[in-house]
């Protein structure tokens, strides 16, 4: 399998995760045969916001799964519903990594692999460091700071970044909001397309 192929298939893991997660979410909420107006009552999340979730208008924040979480009484990692791949018995979980949340979306340790990463407030302190490999990111929401070598920048949604991991780098939360990225890491010899070009000074 080349690179261009390995990367098609990540690209479509990762589609299919954000797609999944409206239909999760009315899921849920039908089984336990709750109502819209019951939800916003209950989470203090607006009825229009619930619909707007569970139709895929609006991208989910971490504030709004964690309050449905609890409503509900179901795993947040349930609600992102990480894809299953290869095995469709395995099941991808969500981790905690250094006070981030990862949930993986690929099962190839030694090829390339993405998470999608939440990054709380708290993780605001540059700790940069250098390794083999090549990184892609993308942010879903929130505000990303990514320091890179001697270069420091404020990524918002929709923005993309893609650097040389041997550049020692560091990326985090600005302070002020939760950050959510998926992050595509590949390793020296690996390829991935992109249309996009590196961030430039």
């Amino acid at each position: 399998m080349d690179g261009t192929t390995s990367g098609r298939e990540t690209s479509s893991a990762i589609a299919v995760a954000l797609d999944e997660v409206g239909p999760r979410l009315k899921h849920v909420r039908t089984r336990r045969r709750g109502t819209l107006t019951g939800v916003a009552e209950t989470t203090g999340i607006s009825k229009s916001t619930l619909s707007r979730l569970e139709n895929g208008q609006r991208r989910p924040t971490l504030e709004l799964l964690l309050a449905l979480s609890q409503a509900y009484r179901v795993p947040l990692d349930d609600l992102v519903g990480a894809p299953e791949v290869g095995n469709p018995r395995i099941r991808l979980k969500a981790d905690h990594v250094k006070g981030r949340t990862v949930i993986p979306l690929t099962q190839q340790p030694d090829g390339m692999q993405a998470w999608k990463i939440v990054i709380p407030t708290s993780k605001a302190s540059p700790e940069p460091r250098a390794h083999d490999g090549h990184e892609w990111i993308y942010v879903l929401s929130g505000h990303l700071r990514l320091v890179l070598g001697d270069r420091d920048w404020v990524l918002g949604p929709g923005d993309v970044a893609e650097f040389d991991t041997q550049v020692p780098h560091w990326f985090g939360s600005t302070g002020e909001e939760t950050t959510e990225i998926l992050s595509i890491f590949t390793r020296p010899g690996e390829n991935m397309t992109t249309r996009t070009p590196p961030l430039q000074t």
